[in-house]
């Protein structure tokens, strides 16, 4: 019989910092009590004691046969199945395809998910322009089968993403599962994911920048952008149902907007796990008013640029808290087939909120909605009155201003359509956008307010120095 060689492992794992401490305090960096390294001794000594009771009862009574390496990998996925959503043991078919997932060229759905609490595959978001987002995907939505099989909740979100990914041009066919509805079947074509992350144009001289997510590109593009429509009022930020992407762009977009100040820190237990990110002294926009548009989709990176802009009184937020995930994993090979990807740190606003898990919460709560224009509306006014002044220029243009309006007409069909039924945002213009998306809305008409505001103050402070100019001249 094979000698059991997981023994000495398991102990070494566990009492792996008692030693570092001991050699730690030889060396007069870490000042420890004596009794404190004792109890933590003891604690380690137990423990390894319990692992190795525990793993010599599997080896020699277990009723099923195992191996020294079945009982390592079964102890190291306990382990990590203890920890985060974000942490998890890699076997050697995950480790592959991890490494592989930025290698060669395949079809993919353009889907961000995570793995929720219940183990179910859940749709952060969609991303711009990709098969999912055609084929109507929303945050929130359940994949609970693919083409034809149930997924369960012991799957891993490496398998997932192997069983969504294939040759591009081929279908797959998902299980949906939406809130207030019934399941349903969505069959979707791979295609390649070649996303343009930023698109750009300029409304009523406010500037209305998408990003859908962060790539090398997304800084320079939005740099791009301003630079070129020098005479904007305002910018606008849209980064709903944005998923992520490097942290890096997401830094260097804060950057354009911010001047010498904390962008985002991360904070692990070690020095190598904790960072500090600051502005440079220039923002390429001069303080011009800014709005974020944030919801329940945007996570990770766009989190980390909302909450740079909110906490350095740069821009306003208006939506919905956001997802909430602000944590750094790290994958750490075991060998060359097997490895554990652990989260090492999570990232902090500058005023020293913890993203992970609470979001990013707006200034302005605004939800989502579509705004339909009322027909029909009768409208109080004094040119409806037959003594009002300038009756006949009224008569002109209103033979019959003093009679009530009609009902609005009903066409055929429209007693049908269903009230909640949301308009396809995708297919109009900006400016129809802007009436139609009450968050789009709003931060427009926020942006268009503070202009308002901004120029009153200015005009208020002309004459207040003219006035005070005049008083001088009078001396």
């Amino acid at each position: 019989m094979k000698k059991l060689w997981v023994l000495p492992f398991l102990l070494s794992l566990v009492a792996c910092n008692s030693g570092g401490t001991k050699s730690e305090d030889k060396a007069g960096k870490i000042e420890k009590s004596e009794v404190l390294s004792q109890e933590r001794d003891k604690a380690a000594d137990i423990a390894g004691r319990e692992l190795q009771f525990v793993c010599a009862c599997i080896k020699y009574e277990y009723v099923n046969e195992m191996t020294d390496e079945d009982i390592i990998r079964k102890a190291i996925e306990g382990m990590m199945s203890t920890l985060d959503l974000h942490s998890r043991y890699l076997n050697e078919k995950a480790f592959n395809s991890l490494k592989n997932l930025t290698e060669g060229e395949f079809g993919g759905l353009g889907i961000e998910f995570i793995m929720d609490d219940d183990g179910y595959i859940r749709v952060i978001s969609a991303i711009d322009d990709t098969p999912a987002y055609k084929a109507g995907l929303k945050n929130g939505d359940l994949i609970v089968g693919v083409d034809g099989e149930y997924l369960g909740t012991n799957i891993t979100d490496v398998e997932v993403i192997e069983k969504l990914r294939g040759k591009p041009g081929t279908s797959v066919k998902l299980k949906i599962v939406r809130e207030r509805q019934a399941p349903f079947d969505v069959t979707i074509k791979r295609d390649l994911i070649k996303v343009k992350s930023v698109k750009a144009e300029v409304l009523d001289d406010i500037g209305y920048i998408r990003i859908s997510t962060f790539d090398k590109n997304t800084s320079a593009d939005i740099k791009k952008f301003v630079q070129e429509n020098k005479k904007l009022n305002g910018i606008i930020l849209d980064v709903r149902n944005n998923p992520g992407g490097l942290l890096d762009e997401a830094v260097a977009v804060s950057d354009l907007f911010l001047k010498k100040c904390k962008i985002v820190s991360t904070r692990g237990r070690t020095k190598d796990n904790s960072m500090e990110f600051f502005a440079n002294d220039e923002d390429i926009t001069n303080g011009l008013p800014m709005a974020v548009l944030i919801n329940s989709g945007t996570a990770s990176a766009p989190e980390i640029l909302a909450g740079a802009l909110r906490d350095n009184k740069r821009a306003v937020i208006i939506g919905t808290r956001s997802f909430g995930k602000g944590s750094v994993q790290k994958v750490i090979p075991l060998s060359d087939k097997t490895g554990i990807k652990l989260t090492i740190a999570k990232y902090y606003t500058p005023s020293g909120e913890c993203i992970q898990g609470n979001g990013i919460s707006p200034d302005i709560e605004a939800g989502y909605a579509s705004i339909k224009k009322v027909e029909g509306v009768f409208s109080l006014r004094e040119e409806i009155f037959k003594n009002a002044l300038d009756r006949k220029e009224t008569e002109k243009k209103h033979p019959d201003s003093n009679k009530l309006p009609d009902s609005p007409i009903v066409k055929k069909g429209d007693k049908d359509k269903k009230e909640d039924e949301e308009p396809d945002f995708r297919k109009m213009s900006l400016r129809e956008r802007a009436e139609k998306d009450y968050q789009l809305n709003k931060a427009f008409d926020t942006l268009k307010a503070i202009n308002v505001y901004n120029k009153i103050n200015s005009k208020k402070n002309e004459v207040k120095n003219k006035m005070n100019g005049e008083k001088n001249n009078a001396k």
